[in-house]
């Protein structure tokens, strides 16, 4: 028999339950939910990611739907178990779904959310602040500072890299690498190269324009190019931030070969996915160039880095934390909540999931949609006229 979970509830005598898998920011998505008749239950087991067996002890016999989080594994047994206890939607509180066996929910008919939309200039803020830790050293300088090594100015102390007038390269152009490409040429004065299957339309006008007000102001422009393959970005850029999605096409994109390709003072970013990079020949290209530097949020076998990489002073590693800024988060929590609802009371589905604006407004009640459901086609769901 599987252990009790430790769960906190709100509103007990509520019609529909909802079960979420980790506490979540702010109250809002508690209180929406509880507005529209529901008994939340929310997991307070002390454990970092829950397993398989966790989850479905949480889903117990009755449940009409579940908010997850990306840590955990859903596929055909937790939404068999889902589905046989009544339930019929799932949302992750997350843009990304890798952790999810889409066509498993679509066998037990269970909707699948996500919260795009929401983080995408949170994100870009990241990749923004790894890119300037990385080139200014400001990792190495605060643990030396702390170590009490200091004393005294030197002309050769964690010399860095200038980011104004340099190139900033972007690997997939979406909404977070098109933000995170307007940040640096807008506030570095950096020359962009980008590589996407697509073409920029929007991001390429926007530098146009900014480089013609640099240059009326009398300084040197910033300029544009669509490279025409990912290894001119590489060959390119002096900063390259990866935004791509994660598939078999871009599993380790950066490897022993591409790192080779890039120049021996570059700063790599990824904010992305994990397994984009591999994580083993980064570590080898870290030791072999220590001019080159690093910025992380994603790794390959999260929560777990590599052997070696923990030690790299010319890499900068956090905890996955892109979307961490309050406003995002809370967003995040809001969005997958009014999925899940949006199913339960047979709402249609949001048009656009990336204009989520009325769904976040905490001033006027949220639109009767679902705002994001990957697989609404597949089920047959209808798309709100809203």
């Amino acid at each position: 028999m599987a252990k009790p979970i430790s769960i906190e509830v709100y509103n007990p005598n509520g019609k529909y339950r909802v079960v979420s898998t980790k506490s979540m920011p702010g109250t809002r998505w508690i209180n929406l939910l509880i507005e529209q008749d529901c008994r939340v239950e929310i997991c307070t087991q002390k454990k970092t990611i829950l397993s398989v067996e966790d989850i479905i002890a949480l889903i117990g016999d009755k449940c009409d739907g579940v908010i997850g989080q990306l840590t955990e594994d859903w596929g055909e047994t937790l939404f068999a178990a889902l589905s046989r206890a009544g339930g019929k939607a799932f949302s992750n509180m997350a843009v990304g779904y890798n952790n999810v066996d889409v066509n498993a929910a679509n066998k037990h008919g269970v909707a699948v959310g996500n919260t795009p939309g929401v983080l995408t200039e949170t994100t870009a803020e990241l990749a923004a602040s790894l890119s300037l830790a990385a080139a200014r050293r400001i990792v190495e300088a605060d643990q030396f500072m702390r170590a009490g090594l200091y004393d005294g100015w030197l002309p050769h102390l964690f010399v860095g890299n200038l980011l104004k007038g340099q190139t900033v390269g972007v690997i997939g152009a979406g909404r977070i690498g098109s933000a995170y490409a307007r940040m640096m040429v807008e506030g570095f004065k950096m020359n962009l190269i980008y590589y996407d299957l697509y073409q920029s339309t929007r991001l390429e006008k926007f530098v146009t324009a900014y480089g013609e007000f640099l240059k009326a102001n009398g300084e040197q422009p910033v300029t544009w190019k669509r490279a025409a393959s990912m290894d001119e970005v590489l060959r390119e850029a002096d900063v390259i931030s990866l935004h791509p999605i994660l598939d078999k096409t871009t599993y380790h994109l950066i490897n022993k070969e591409s790192l080779a390709t890039m120049k021996k003072e570059a700063i790599l970013v990824n904010c992305s996915r994990g397994p984009v990079v591999d994580e083993v020949a980064l570590v080898e290209h870290l030791k072999q160039n220590p001019m080159f530097r690093v910025g992380l949020d994603v790794f390959e076998d999260e929560p777990y880095m590599k052997p070696g990489l923990a030690d790299m002073k010319n890499a900068v590693v956090v905890p996955h934390i892109a979307s961490a800024s309050k406003w995002t988060r809370e967003g995040m929590a809001t969005l997958a909540a009014l999925n899940v609802l949006g199913k339960i009371k047979g709402y249609p589905v949001w048009g656009d999931p990336n204009q989520v604006a009325p769904f976040l407004n905490e001033n006027a009640p949220p639109p009767a949609a679902s705002p994001s459901i990957v697989n609404a086609k597949a089920l047959g769901l209808p798309v709100s006229k809203l």
